[in-house]
């Protein structure tokens, strides 16, 4: 057996929510450099023109459509879009996520709404209409959730995130239980602490930084390159025989709590 083959995502085609920035930037590369065919979203897709950039450096092509995954008709277009551009659909990266910390005594319906609408609400109604689209496909599909460490610990103040995360790594397991006879793998990956747009004004903070340093055996923060093996062992046939699971890529974070 060659083992670089079960890594290999030459002719397969995937598609990538939140993909301007961050995480989803990071990964639609790394998706790239493994030779599938990547589609991007963004809601402005202007925002897509530096991560398209990186994905043609690698060969592959590149397909920018804007998206906003809380409206779920567009889900569905935009799933269609996708793989009528690329020929196909194999993989589906659900990366597209809003966090805003706020007391929970304050918490109105709005913020709420929008947090677990993009979060948990979009990821699957893009899982659906993606799903619906590898059925068709004479090969596996692979579906792969971005979760977090909130999906297995309470943080004050990030509670409609922390629900939202929570819920899909609920998802993830239903959906990974319910798809199996379809041969569409369904997993998750919880980031550990990466310094991104989203998550910036936590690092400001140099006693914040200090603090959550103790708190990871690894004693680093999470690179965006840290990300690349697990996206690529998930939505590759090397892991043929694994779903409805989830990773945790945070430095030892959770084994140490």
């Amino acid at each position: 057996m060659e083992i670089s083959r079960l890594f290999d995502l030459s002719g397969r085609k995937a598609l990538v929510t939140g993909a301007s920035r961050g995480l989803g930037q990071a990964m639609a590369e790394a998706l790239a450099a493994a030779g599938a065919d990547v589609a991007v979203t963004a809601r402005e897709i202007a925002s897509l023109d530096e991560t398209c950039t990186r994905i043609e450096q690698t060969g592959a092509q590149a397909h920018p459509l804007s998206l906003d995954v809380r409206d779920v008709e567009a889900c569905r277009e935009t799933v269609a879009k996708a793989a009528d551009a690329m020929g196909g659909l194999d993989i589906l990266l659900n990366n597209a996520g809003y966090e805003q910390v706020h007391p929970s005594l304050e918490l109105d319906e709005e913020l709420w709404d929008r947090i677990v609408s993009t979060n948990l609400k979009g990821a699957f109604f893009c899982s659906q209409a993606a799903a619906r689209k590898m059925q068709q496909r004479d090969r596996p599909g692979a579906i792969v959730n971005l979760c977090s460490l909130t999906s297995y610990v309470g943080v004050p103040t990030a509670v409609p995130y922390g629900s939202s995360k929570t819920g899909l790594l609920g998802m993830t397991r239903a959906l990974a239980a319910e798809w199996a006879p379809l041969d569409i793998r369904v997993n998750a990956i919880a980031p550990g602490y990466f310094r991104t747009a989203m998550t910036d004004v936590f690092y400001r903070d140099p006693e914040w930084q200090e603090s959550m340093l103790e708190k990871i055996p690894q004693k680093r923060f999470g690179r965006m390159e840290d990300l690349a093996g697990a996206v690529l062992f998930l939505a590759s046939d090397a892991s043929a025989y694994v779903t409805g699971q989830c990773i945790p890529v945070d430095g030892g974070y959770l084994a140490a709590i």
